[in-house]
């Protein structure tokens, strides 16, 4: 993993409304302990990752938006390989950081995604 790396989230369709992503897609819930799980890039393409998320591990995703190593430098937020749970799998850390500061930082990642946009969309269902 480096600054280049691609570090895929998946988004749950109540971080999606109205067109507009919400930056909670980028804020690490209380059972996270300040970890934010993502998938490295550098081991998974977006659609295959998509396809772990809902396949395998059965949870609800719409799609993956991303952000890159150097961006989570950039607001000083470490990153690392966390291979316990899947060999893809990755954490963004804000750990130790006061609500306001992870709120101002997920914020920004939102922003570094949305440029981005969708690296992957699910199918809609008809």
């Amino acid at each position: 993993m480096n600054g280049a790396t691609r570090l895929l989230r998946q988004i749950h369709p109540s971080w999606f409304q109205n067109g507009r992503l919400a930056s909670l897609a980028f804020t690490p819930s209380k059972k996270d302990e300040g970890l934010l799980s993502v998938y490295d890039g550098d081991r998974i393409e977006p659609e295959p990752a998509w396809q772990h998320f809902t396949g395998v591990l059965l949870l609800t995703s719409i799609g993956v938006f991303a952000v890159t190593g150097a961006e989570c430098e950039s607001l000083e937020l470490p990153y690392r390989p966390d291979p316990e749970w899947f060999a893809e799998h990755a954490v963004v850390d804000f750990t130790g950081l006061s609500n306001s500061k992870v709120k101002d930082k997920a914020q920004k990642l939102r922003e570094f995604a949305v440029g981005r946009d969708w690296l992957y969309r699910a199918p809609v269902e008809a």
